[in-house]
């Protein structure tokens, strides 16, 4: 143990500020940026309506289809933007009015004069939100920042020394080489865990910063620190499973884009496997301990809702226990094959 540890201690560094890896960043950064220019978006809208004149909320609701225009304008009053124009080659007069109720913008729609449609939009919704985020971070930061900022620091531990030629400096050392592969391994895993651990935080810190401070009591109270902790977990999660999967793939192939693809491949097809064959899946694990799921478009066709969805899902206990053992089998292969890895650089 004391080995594994000077080994990771020597590695953090590479791991964490390899020219190779230095795009493992933007991609963990990404949805915090994101979020950041949202909230500064509805800062502005904020500012924007404040001075506005408002309407009822219980009065705009209660306008339905077929008023007449005049006797919304008799109701409501003056809007905040009203726009005519006509229809070419239909012969149809279209007129848009836009009110705000305090909290939402509505927009009522006429054709000759009719009220045919309302639309009716939050400045800022934390309950949207917090769908809008459960769905970029399993589709996005599982799914692609996690995966592939894995596969940049982990392929580099062993694959990356190849390449510079250095990797017989370690084999020189009087360390086994089981304890060498489980040293670098932990070097990878703490650096990738802070790198995404940090962005999940980062960005839901972001998710809430802009909220009001009635929806964010209200949140905070509720299950704040709950989803919080469970996304971090979840990222750091995928790190230990993907991590062991591009370690292993980095002493066995040459190519790491290969090992990515088909990896890639078998997460994205999760949904059509057999029940066993999800077992086998890391994203199995990692959507089953998300605290919220992601939201999904009604019109979305069947065959992509059944590759984004998520599969039934495990307990939390039985998912972290289930990448846990995947990745030991997984480190436990690549220990017998570092046993037999010989250098020969002249084939890098």
């Amino acid at each position: 143990m004391n080995q594994i540890w000077i080994i990771a201690k020597l590695e953090l560094r590479r791991a964490f500020f390899s020219k190779r890896a230095l795009w493992v960043y933007l991609l963990a950064l990404f949805p915090a940026v994101i979020f950041v220019g949202h909230g500064i978006s509805v800062k502005m809208q904020r500012d924007e309506f404040a001075g506005k004149p408002t309407v009822s909320a219980a009065l705009l609701d209660r306008m339905a289809v077929g008023t007449a225009d005049a006797d919304v304008l008799a109701a409501a009053g003056k809007p905040l933007q009203d726009r005519s124009w006509d229809q070419r080659g239909r012969n149809i007069k279209r007129r848009t009015l836009m009110y705000f109720d305090g909290s939402r913008r509505v927009w009522f729609e006429f054709e000759n004069g009719a009220l045919r449609n309302t639309r009716r939009r939050e400045l800022s919704s934390i309950d949207e939100d917090r769908k809008v985020y459960a769905g970029m971070f399993q589709y996005f930061y599982l799914r692609l920042a996690v995966f592939f900022g894995s596969l940049g620091i982990f392929i580099n531990l062993f694959r990356g020394e190849m390449i510079d030629k250095s990797l017989h400096f370690w084999f020189l050392s009087p360390v086994r080489r089981e304890v060498l592969l489980l040293g670098k391994y932990c070097a990878g895993l703490i650096a990738s865990a802070v790198i995404f651990g940090g962005g999940a935080v980062l960005s839901f810190g972001a998710l809430l910063a802009y909220q009001t401070s009635a929806d964010l009591q209200a949140y905070w109270q509720a299950d704040a620190l709950y989803h919080g902790t469970w996304y971090v977990i979840s990222a750091m999660l995928g790190c230990v499973g993907y991590g062991s999967v591009f370690l292993a793939a980095g002493l066995l192939l040459r190519n790491p884009i290969i090992p990515a693809l088909v990896m890639l491949l078998w997460e994205s097809i999760n949904g059509f496997l057999p029940e066993l064959l999800q077992k086998l899946s890391v994203l199995h694990y990692l959507q089953s301990i998300c605290p919220v799921p992601p939201p999904m478009d009604p019109n979305v066709p069947p065959l992509l809702r059944l590759v984004l969805a998520p599969t039934e899902p495990t307990s939390a206990g039985v998912a972290i226990l289930g990448v846990l053992g995947l990745t030991a089998l997984v480190l436990y292969v690549a220990s017998r094959a570092v046993r037999r890895l010989e250098i020969n650089y002249g084939t890098e």
